[in-house]
């Protein structure tokens, strides 16, 4: 009786690497759904930054918009009003506002 229980156990047994099959295709789900669309924007971010020219509107991380006065390799000077100037670093300027529209003012 003892050999037929051992011999039915050891032949259900699955093979090790369909153990692993959900572990490997929670992976992939996360690759595909969350890191690869992330890496994806973060290049697409680094291009419009790298990008940045003397004129451009933009708004950074902070919420502040204004126009681009200056830019080197690590900084853009932004103008937020006329006479107030601020230096911020590249990588937290959130966008680029496109040409166009009017001020809410005039």
């Amino acid at each position: 009786m003892l050999d037929i229980l051992a011999a039915a156990a050891s032949a259900e047994a699955p093979p090790a690497w369909i153990q692993w099959l959900p572990i490997i295709g929670m992976i992939l789900i996360f690759w595909f759904l969350i890191i690869r669309p992330q890496m994806k924007r973060q290049k697409e971010h680094q291009q419009k930054i790298a990008g940045l020219k003397k004129g451009d509107q933009v708004i950074t991380a902070g919420g502040l918009v204004g126009k681009v006065a200056k830019v080197d390799d690590t900084y853009a000077e932004i103008d937020l009003a006329q006479g107030v100037r601020v230096k911020a670093v590249k990588s937290t300027i959130g966008d680029i506002i496109p040409p166009g529209g009017s001020p809410a003012n005039d």
